[in-house]
């Protein structure tokens, strides 16, 4: 069984080549995405918003703050 769907890879073509284009801007800053994996990022997310069969986002760790 495949992790992601085919609407899934869809979603990420479009948001790679929006980003390709210059039209491709962050969520909450509204900024132009100029990274490729962030590109990636949203596509994903649009994915999930739609209901296309995609594994759940992985959780940022927390740094570990250095002992003296």
């Amino acid at each position: 069984m495949a992790k992601y769907s085919k609407a899934a890879g869809e979603s990420v073509k479009k948001a790679l080549h929006k980003k390709k284009r210059g039209e491709l801007k962050s969520g909450s800053s509204g900024k132009t995405v100029k990274s490729r994996k962030q590109a990636i990022a949203i596509g994903l997310s649009e994915a999930r918003k739609k209901g296309a069969r995609v594994p759940s986002a992985k959780k940022g760790t927390k740094k570990k703050s250095k002992s003296r």
